[in-house]
């Protein structure tokens, strides 16, 4: 029965030391969700921008709910939000943190401090296979207040702040007053080169569309005197094609900026192809066609000339050309 009660009684100590250290283990866990803020400014100007910082250290399975940390729940006081950043990164062991970045800047200047009010923001242990939305909050942290103070020259007792004010202007230098007429003279001096680049610039441009309008009426003359030519006679025909060869060969050089009379058929088309971009509506195909038959006319026997209906065939080609600029 002696040895009986001493068990007893130890198993009541034991209990006892159990019962008192469960607590102080408990509290030594580290909490599902712990908050962490900061602010890169503690003072600022009006217009200075202002990152507000929130980070939330969730433990394995735990995650805050999003909502309670958005823009719309965000309270600020003389501070206006810009834009909100989201993050989610590992931590230590087998933790996530949430991060939570506030873009802020401040337009007001008749408050002395600006706020950032506290939040409350509820925390989920997730399971698997169970949506966040559809999860118990577990608990909530509490993300404490902040507060800025605002710089101004400003003095803290005015009432109204008017954007001029209705002090005098002071009178100007004498030496200033003097140096006015010089000033504007030598605007006007500056602007007098600039209008005669203007107007021989305009010269320039009339002059080039009366040499284009008087270099189309050449070519047009020219061409209708080719129409005229008999062509039954094979030198008749050689005559057109002489003078259609010469025709377009000088309206490559005026239009396209080539070397069209010292250049062959066969190299002008590569030559058209590099100006095509500045030139898009020359038929380059067309002028080609048109040369290479021009040159087999101009050299080949009279025999071999091309028939009546080719050579009109050839007027109306170096038409469509010469109407290309």
């Amino acid at each position: 029965m002696k040895n009986r009660g001493i068990w007893s009684s130890g198993y009541l100590v034991i209990g006892s030391v159990l019962l008192a250290c469960a607590p102080a283990a408990a509290s030594d866990a580290p909490p599902a969700a712990a908050v962490r803020t900061s602010l890169d400014r503690t003072a600022v100007w009006v217009g200075d921008a202002i990152t507000y910082t929130i980070e939330i250290t969730c433990q394995r399975g735990v995650d805050v709910l999003d909502d309670d940390l958005s823009k719309d729940k965000l309270k600020l006081e003389g501070l206006d939000l810009v834009s909100v950043d989201t993050s989610r990164e590992a931590g230590l062991g087998e933790t996530t943190i949430r991060r939570f970045v506030y873009h802020l800047t401040t337009y007001h200047v008749d408050v002395p401090a600006l706020k950032i009010g506290a939040l409350s923001a509820r925390y989920y242990v997730k399971r698997p296979g169970q949506r966040l939305e559809d999860a118990v909050p577990a608990g909530e942290v509490h993300v404490p207040a902040a507060v800025i103070a605002f710089r101004s020259m400003l003095p803290d007792s005015q009432d109204g702040y008017e954007v001029r004010s209705g002090r005098a202007g002071g009178a100007r230098p004498r030496l200033l007053t003097l140096a006015q007429p010089a000033g504007i003279g030598l605007i006007v001096a500056s602007i007098v080169p600039v209008a005669f680049w203007a107007v021989a610039l305009a010269r320039k441009r009339r002059s080039t569309r009366r040499t284009v309008r008087r270099v189309q009426r050449d070519e047009k003359g020219t061409l209708e005197a080719a129409r005229s030519i008999d062509l039954s006679t094979g030198e008749g025909r050689r005559e057109v094609y002489t003078r259609i060869d010469t025709l377009v060969r000088n309206h490559l050089r005026d239009a396209c900026g080539i070397a069209g009379p010292s250049l062959t058929p066969a190299e002008i088309e590569p030559a058209l192809s590099a100006v095509s971009g500045h030139s898009p509506r020359v038929p380059i195909e067309v002028v080609t066609r048109l040369l290479a038959a021009c040159e087999l006319a101009r050299y080949a026997p009279l025999t071999e000339l091309p028939s009546a209906d080719a050579c009109r065939d050839a007027l109306d080609r170096a038409g469509e050309v010469l109407a290309s600029r």
